[in-house]
């Protein structure tokens, strides 16, 4: 016969093992296996999509290209045609080049000169809105064209190839010497005494147009610390173009 005592600890033993399990933390369901992430598509900067992409910067291209043009104008009507000229750069001027800067960015590689000595030699920038039209404009009313453009002496070739691809009108093709300084104004004031390359006579500029504030005699990015009486001639004989892209502003 089992005693008293000896029921009453077996029963004490159950009720504190029964205590024990219902204080014990219940262990955690096991947990699904979640989906691995998958990164969006990588989009472009949006200065390179709204270049390629916006009606604003194609409206501002023909825009500007619509005030040069009625400036050339009325130059011309004082002028003897085979006296004066425009001065323009090529590149995003011109020349659209942003599918280079497209490829660069999804490439997620900045610009360097073998890449893009590379896109010369494809040939494959277009012409911009408008540029076509007032190059020819100019030619109709007697005026010459230069292009100055800090593309390389080595790369003329290619550049003049375009031109003539997308019946860009042109005279001169002045390009940066190869290892040489970008600064544009020896080939500015060339224009203007007649010692270009293509023996142009000298010429009177009445118009530049471009993208960079570089592109303009004696300007540089200082400009932008002066009072708006400095950027009086912007809209009368300099007419700049949008490019958000890249410049020199992002040296400064």
């Amino acid at each position: 016969m089992i005693s008293r005592q000896t029921l009453a600890l077996a029963f004490g033993l159950a009720l504190t093992a029964s205590a024990g399990c219902r204080s014990a933390a219940p262990s955690a369901p096991p947990q699904a296996p979640t989906a691995p992430v998958v990164a969006p598509a990588t989009l472009p900067p949006e200065s390179i999509r709204w270049t390629r992409e916006s009606a604003e910067h194609r409206a501002l291209l023909l825009q500007v290209y619509r005030a040069a043009t009625a400036h050339v104008e009325r130059e011309a009507a004082a002028r003897a045609p085979g006296t004066w000229a425009v001065v323009l750069d090529a590149d995003e001027t011109v020349l659209d080049n942003s599918l280079y800067q497209l490829e660069r960015a999804r490439a997620g590689k900045p610009f360097d000169a073998e890449s893009w000595r590379a896109w010369c030699a494809r040939r494959e920038a277009v012409p911009l809105p408008g540029a076509q039209a007032f190059l020819a404009r100019v030619r109709s009313l007697g005026g010459k064209v230069a292009i100055v453009t800090n593309r390389s002496v080595s790369e003329c070739p290619d550049t003049e190839a375009v031109f003539r691809a997308h019946g860009l009108a042109y005279d001169a093709m002045l390009c940066k010497p190869d290892g040489g300084p970008s600064d544009k104004g020896p080939r500015f004031e060339a224009v203007a005494r007649g010692t270009t390359p293509g023996g142009l006579p000298p010429l009177d500029v009445v118009a530049f147009v471009g993208d960079n504030i570089q592109d303009f005699p004696g300007l540089s990015q200082a400009l932008r610390k002066e009072t708006d009486e400095a950027f009086a001639p912007f809209g009368a004989r300099f007419f700049v173009l949008p490019n958000p892209m890249y410049g020199s502003w992002e040296r400064n």
